[in-house]
């Protein structure tokens, strides 16, 4: 009988050897590295290999125990729990606007990789001032919401970079199944990060040492991104910036996202995101000042909405390969409807467990499905154009949907009526955004292996993805003309808040 073992290693061989198959790239040592006197092109793509999975370690990490947390934090120094719903929702608007550099900070430098390693620096760094507060013990309101909006801002100004980059240095070949893999790696250091989170804030509560754990998460945090930038900055780059890139006029983008199949879709997406966010970042001071949760019952029932996706997003997959993507979107969006207003049937929390676990399943459905279609919908050389702008028009419903519910609060009271109908609102919201639906004819699909990375972790479906675009057999061709239109894709594997629905639910 065989050893299981070696036929683990006789798969890890096989993806070796494509690895080192790099003739059929067409790409040069001098293409490879700069320079054609420097390493070999496979010594140049195993470092670039391990700088990837590297980064996706690291990065995973920050994002588990890093911004997730926040919205306690803000608790937990008697910034308000209104705040606290704000803070998760309107720095991410002004993030998206701040983006918009990001085509003109790609010229500038003269490179994709410079501005990205740039920008994850900076998001780093973003950490330093949160770990302070948390030692002193005090932070006004204004500057958390400054260190919040500038951390969205590089987030988000990175990834159409990212994107464009990290296809030109990885192989057509190995593309899918590699991202596939890194991807995995991501979803499993987000939820250790979000894991070792909770557990190290359940340890300060119990010791009577709550800041200090927070000072040590956003230490953890930082430091996890500064390593993800080492191993970004580790990488080559082997195409130089076209000379001639542009991004399309405004009243161009404005036409091809408002208008057509894809105005449709957007505006159905835009809907959905306002209903979402009206319920969204009010779950942490509900569940933290209301119902009184520890901090590890916290994270057990955001946790386990996270291990349902992560667990049914394969399945899904299978589904759409058989049935098509928009009886997927049809489904996720339909089960999205209800489960904010779940929250008001019972605060038991068995009951709000097995919410979670429908909620993440669900969740996984509606943006994997969102994934396929929307940038089927979106011609390829257009895309950075139309998602820059998509981006506000996204985060803009976002925050208007976090006001809707701040209203909520501020008019039956912060209180457990205020939030329930908060949550109800919400359900009603998106119960609406279904009508659009219909408007939104979607065609099929060729359903592609597309990896889903997280880039934020929070209630009811466990986490915030993103389609890793770079994971998509884009010829060179393709890739310059992505490049030509501003800067590359939008949405990567490293860090990009996207199309896809935020997830707190």
């Amino acid at each position: 009988m065989p050893d299981p073992s070696e036929k683990f290693e006789d798969k890890n061989q096989v993806f070796d050897d494509k690895v080192l198959a790099l003739n059929d790239e067409g790409r040069t040592n001098e293409q490879l590295t700069g320079s054609p006197t420097s390493s070999s092109p496979n010594t140049v793509l195993r470092r670039d290999l391990s700088g990837s999975v590297g980064d996706a370690a690291a990065y995973g990490l920050m994002v588990g125990s890093g911004e997730t947390f926040v919205p306690a934090f803000v608790l937990a120094v008697g910034l308000g729990e209104v705040f606290s719903g704000l803070i998760a929702a309107v720095p991410v608007l002004i993030g998206s606007l701040l983006q918009t550099v990001s085509p003109w900070g790609v010229r500038r430098m003269g490179s994709h990789r410079k501005w990205v390693v740039t920008c994850a620096a900076i998001q780093a760094t973003c950490f330093v001032p949160l770990v302070v507060a948390a030692l002193i013990g005090t932070i006004g309101h204004l500057q958390v919401m400054l260190i919040a909006s500038v951390y969205w801002g590089t987030s988000l100004g990175t990834g159409p970079a990212w994107n464009t980059w990290q296809a030109t240095i990885i192989p057509r070949s190995i593309r899918a199944n590699f991202f596939a893999r890194r991807s995995r790696l991501f979803q499993a250091t987000t939820l250790f990060g979000f894991l070792a989170g909770g557990a190290l804030l359940q340890w300060g509560k119990v010791t009577n040492h709550s800041l200090e754990a927070f000072a040590l998460i956003f230490a953890i945090a930082g430091f996890s991104r500064y390593a993800s930038a080492l191993f970004l900055a580790s990488q080559s780059e082997p195409y130089p910036i076209p000379s001639k890139m542009e991004l399309l006029p405004f009243r161009a983008q404005w036409k091809l996202t408002t208008r057509g199949p894809v105005g449709r879709l957007l505006v159905f997406m835009v809907v959905m995101q306002a209903g979402v966010f009206a319920s969204g970042p009010y779950f942490v001071p509900y569940m933290l000042k209301v119902l009184h949760l520890s901090y590890l019952e916290y994270v057990i029932l955001i946790g386990v909405s996270f291990i349902a996706k992560f667990l049914m997003l394969p399945v899904w997959g299978e589904y759409a390969a058989r049935f098509g993507a928009r009886k997927l979107l049809w489904l996720g969006a339909i089960g999205i409807v209800p489960l904010a207003g779940a929250w008001c049937v019972s605060e038991n929390y068995l009951w709000l467990m097995i919410n979670q676990i429908f909620a993440g399943t669900l969740w996984g459905a509606y943006e994997l499905a969102i994934a396929l279609l929307f940038f089927e919908a979106i011609p390829q050389e257009h895309r950075t154009s139309i998602l820059t702008l998509y981006n506000v028009l996204n985060n803009l419903a976002l925050c208007i949907g976090s006001l809707i519910g701040a209203a909520c609060l501020v008019t039956f009271g912060v209180s457990g009526t205020g939030y329930l109908v908060a949550f109800a609102a919400s359900s009603v919201m998106r119960g609406l955004a279904i009508l659009l639906l219909h408007r939104a004819q979607t065609k099929q699909v060729v359903v592609a292996n597309l990896p889903l990375s997280p880039i934020s972790v929070g209630p009811s479906a466990g986490s915030v993805d993103q389609a890793v675009l770079a994971a998509l057999p884009a010829d060179d061709q393709q890739l310059l003309a992505q490049q030509q239109a501003g800067g590359g894709e939008a949405v990567s594997g490293d860090q990009t808040r996207q199309p896809d629905s935020d997830s707190l639910a």
